[in-house]
């Protein structure tokens, strides 16, 4: 009788290991995400809250204007947005420099509905004038990243003009 529950013991702790080691391998399957990131956006005047022209779309800057990206990222598996721990960035090549600017997620108690990330950068005076190069990478919590790129027609690029 003591050798059957020894080894009634013994299945059980070999049971509940098996279990607990496939449930866990069951989790992280879960967890591993495949795809691109899907980004899409836009540029605005990011004057402030409140003021004429603000969130504006525009392509066509001045020196001291403050520009605004507004970028989505969007799971390829679900089609929701990416959750807002993501990591996105602008990237700007102006004037020979390159320079990169952290983006923030947008919603907030006061404006839940802005399911987006900006950042703003105020175009400085030694800026030359002409076309601004950016593009918008991004990083999701599982490592699947993504990048925005605007259309590669002139007319519809980042211009900085006197």
């Amino acid at each position: 009788m003591r050798r059957l529950l020894t080894i009634g013991s013994f299945l059980a702790v070999v049971g509940v290991t098996c279990y607990v080691a496939l449930a866990g391998g069951v989790a992280q399957a879960q967890q591993k995400k495949t795809g691109h990131l899907f980004l899409r956006g836009d540029t605005a005047y990011f004057l402030g809250i409140g003021k004429p022209k603000n969130c504006t779309i525009n392509n066509v800057f001045r020196h001291g204007d403050p520009v605004g990206w507004r970028i989505e990222a969007v799971d390829p598996e679900t089609g929701q947005h990416v959750e807002p721990e993501a990591k996105l960035v602008v990237h700007i090549s102006y004037g020979g420099k390159m320079r990169d600017l952290p983006m923030h997620w947008a919603a907030t108690a006061a404006a839940p509905n802005e399911q987006f990330w900006v950042a703003k950068w105020i175009v400085p005076d030694d800026a030359p004038t002409g076309i601004v190069k950016y593009t918008v990478s991004a990083t999701d919590k599982y490592g699947r990243t993504g990048e925005y790129k605007p259309f590669d027609v002139e007319s519809s690029q980042l211009t900085i003009v006197q």
